[in-house]
């Protein structure tokens, strides 16, 4: 099995063909052609068993590290500053092994401490990728350390150098692992494993034995120290205890989950001090071994001394495995469980189960970055997933919700060109196996809630009529129907304004009740002309614009009612902030911006001049067709509409190339839309802003474009209403633009 994970749990054959092979593993899913010699993994398939998760802060995007079911401790970024994604290529293994609880140094992402199994604790130096073993050692007379198969660790919220560990005890360092010392005795109930029973009843000395395959047993499981109070210091054990040091290590306190409510059998998930309160502490309980599987989540206010079980709305066999909590709104917390991920506004009182595309699947941890306020979740089995930007979350008052409409508050965007590493499309053309996870959306996200849905009043009369049901619905009249198809339909826009109060975009939204959120992707609108015929089917498909600056920016939230605009929120202020320089110094961003708009005003120019040429072209068709069934003799009408034609046509050579010579592929002299398309290709990809070709080419294609327009002006004003007014007079049927007769 070269090349392919070894540990197996699922094979499937193919009847036709002896030598076919699928299996599933650990690893992922692998299928041979050859039976075994040679091994393909579905790498797009993102199954990985997450056990644990830590973030750090590196920037401008931080990155995520998690231990896994027997496929290392892997780290990789939260998102990318290309178009794609994140892909495979992204993510590295930091450590073999079964990956278990990583820790990131604050101020230092460099720093990451990774472990396999039962206590084997490393620090990794990221930019170098060497390896340091600082797993804490007993003295020569101490007794035998026993670690957790996923041994907690704990870097102080005091001092990003000093580490807490355990075994069966308490390890602190306060110089990154170079050193250890034990700042406790035994805190566990110290039970012999192998008398313990299992599936009932104790077994005989002769069973078959796999101890070490397994976890040690009377092992610490969590730490958590005070935020608020150095040397506050809480754990928990796997046989039932929570012990409690209020002077970092020399005396505690030792509580049985007994005294909780909860069995004494369970074992503590988790722990954590509250950020807010020193008095505060939370733990999660888990007594899936002996078949419970009821959530077990409590709360002191007084260190510990006093609990109160905050599960009230949870389903009965929903075991939590993990909390965090706001480190803003201290009654916000976040629960990870067997079956999804929970989230309460009112310090446990109430859960509400987070959905939007979360799988309902057992996550195993949680962390907050509280930097970007992101939500990370490890799940065991379909990988991480975040959610971006929970802050708003902080904000869901009642007072906020009752308002006809409110936007909360928007983060800064960062602003840069994304990168195309693999082409254009998602996956370039790396084929769909190609795994790529999506980015955060591109832009300022802004979120934004609605207390009722904005109907029209056919969807108002079509819900009225659904609550009739098996009743008479009656026919709502001649003069309602009418209303009905001529009303505008209510719309809700997002407007955004740059600081001179100038709209530079206005983005069509929900206009359902609820919670939206919706993204600028830190975009001009585009100024190409409309037509028909390149509207289009999928609106995210559309054309973009020119970028706008780095800078200040608002977000207003408006309603549209039968053509009546109303500003539903006031302007949300936020800020687009510029994520890097480029290696060489070219214009500021305002000369770059500046020569954008430029752009834009030159190509709304140049779609107008081009559309009324074609329009004036296809209406020179239909003259002639309504000059060939006139009262009139050919002459001289004929003779201007042949001249206006040919000048028309000149005029499209003049916009866009030799039709003769670009029909078999001959190149035409430099147009006027191919001046624009340098200017604009040059400058639409970077900020360094144009150079002095680029504004040459957009100056001749200002000139040209200039004086094109004067002969179209002409012919326009002039000379086609005088071929209208002479086909009038010789009885010519009527022609589109021909006016009244």
């Amino acid at each position: 099995e070269e090349h392919k994970h070894s540990d197996n749990h699922a094979m499937a054959f193919r009847a036709s063909d002896p030598n076919y092979l699928l299996v599933g593993s650990d690893g992922g899913l692998y299928e041979s052609f050859d039976l075994g010699e040679n091994w393909r993994l579905m790498s797009n398939l993102p199954l990985t068993q997450f056990y644990k998760v830590a973030v750090d802060d590196a920037e401008p995007f931080y990155n995520v590290y998690g231990g896994t079911q027997d496929n290392n401790t892997q780290g990789g970024p939260s998102r990318t500053d290309n178009v794609h994604g994140i892909m495979n290529a992204d993510w590295s293994v930091v450590l073999g092994g079964d990956g278990h609880q990583p820790a990131t140094e604050p101020g230092n992402p460099d720093i990451v401490y990774a472990q396999w199994q039962q206590g084997n604790l490393t620090r990794v130096d990221r930019t170098t990728g060497e390896i340091v073993y600082i797993k804490p050692q007993p003295k020569e007379d101490d007794p035998v350390e026993r670690f957790n198969w996923d041994a907690p660790i704990l870097v102080s919220p005091h001092d990003p150098k000093s580490l807490y560990f355990a075994s069966q005890r308490l390890w602190k360092s306060n110089d990154r692992g170079d050193s250890w010392t034990a700042i406790s005795p035994d805190l566990t109930n110290n039970l012999e494993r192998i008398e313990q029973p299992i599936m009932g009843k104790k077994q005989s000395w002769d069973n078959a034995w796999d101890i070490y395959a397994m976890s040690d047993y009377s092992t610490i499981t969590n730490i958590s120290e005070s935020p608020k109070q150095p040397g506050l210091i809480y754990v928990g054990t796997d046989d039932g205890l929570i012990q409690i040091t209020e002077n970092g290590g020399d005396t505690w306190r030792k509580i049985p989950v007994s005294k909780l409510g909860a069995p004494a059998t369970a074992f503590v998930n988790d722990i954590k001090a509250d950020l807010h309160d020193v008095n505060t502490v939370y733990v999660c309980l888990d007594n899936h071994k002996f078949g419970d599987y009821r959530p077990y989540f409590f709360k002191s206010t007084d260190k510990g001394m006093n609990w109160e079980k905050m599960t009230e709305n949870l389903p009965d066999t929903t075991l939590v495995w993990r909390m965090v909590q706001d480190h803003v709104q201290s009654n916000l917390l976040f629960l990870a469980t067997e079956f999804g991920i929970y989230t309460s506004l009112n310090g446990g009182e109430e859960w509400i189960r987070l959905k939007d595309g979360l799988p309902t699947i057992s996550f195993r941890d949680l962390a907050i970055q509280k930097r970007e306020n992101d939500l990370v979740a490890a799940s065991f089995g379909r990988g991480f997933y975040i959610l971006d930007d929970y802050s708003p979350l902080r904000e869901l008052s009642q007072e906020n919700l009752s308002q006809e409409a409110y936007v909360f508050p928007v983060k800064d965007a960062w602003w840069y060109m994304p990168r195309r590493v693999l082409g254009y499309g998602k996956k370039g053309s790396q084929g769909a196996d190609h795994f790529v996870a999506p980015n955060p959306e591109f832009g300022a996200t802004i979120t934004y809630h609605l207390a009722q849905d904005y109907r029209s009043l056919e969807e108002e009369r079509k819900e009225a009529e659904k609550k009739l049901r098996d009743k008479d619905i009656e026919f709502p009249g001649w003069e309602k129907l009418e209303q009905e198809k001529l009303e505008q339909k209510p719309e809700v826009y997002l407007i955004i304004k740059n600081a001179e109060g100038k709209v530079v975009r206005r983005i069509k939204t929900s206009a359902k009740k609820g919670i939206h959120r919706v993204a600028w992707d830190l975009r001009y609108p585009y100024t190409g002309a409309v037509r028909n015929d390149n509207l289009p089917k999928d609106p995210s498909d559309a054309p973009k614009g020119y970028m706008a600056p780095s800078g200040n920016y608002t977000a207003t939230l408006v309603k549209l009612v039968d053509g009546v605009s109303t500003n539903l929120t006031s302007p949300r202020s936020f800020t687009v902030k510029r994520m890097r320089d480029g290696a060489l110094k070219g214009s500021s961003m305002d000369a770059t911006a500046a020569f954008w708009r430029q752009l834009e005003d030159v190509n709304l120019e140049l779609g107008a001049t081009n559309m009324v040429i074609n329009e004036t072209k296809e209406q020179l068709k239909l003259m002639q067709i309504a000059l060939s069934r006139s009262q009139s003799a050919p002459g001289n009408i004929d003779s201007k509409l042949h001249e206006l034609n040919t000048r028309l046509q000149l005029m499209s050579k003049q916009l866009s190339g030799d039709p003769l010579r670009s029909e078999v592929g001959e190149k035409s002299k430099l147009t006027i839309g191919s001046r624009l398309w340098v200017a604009s290709m040059g400058t639409d990809d970077s900020s360094y802003g144009p150079t002095t070709m680029h504004k040459e080419s957009l100056s001749i294609a200002k000139k040209q474009l200039s004086a094109l327009q004067d002969e179209l002006r002409q012919i326009m004003d002039k000379d086609i209403p005088a071929l209208q007014q002479a086909l009038k007079e010789v009885k010519a049927p009527s022609v589109k633009g021909g006016g009244l007769r």
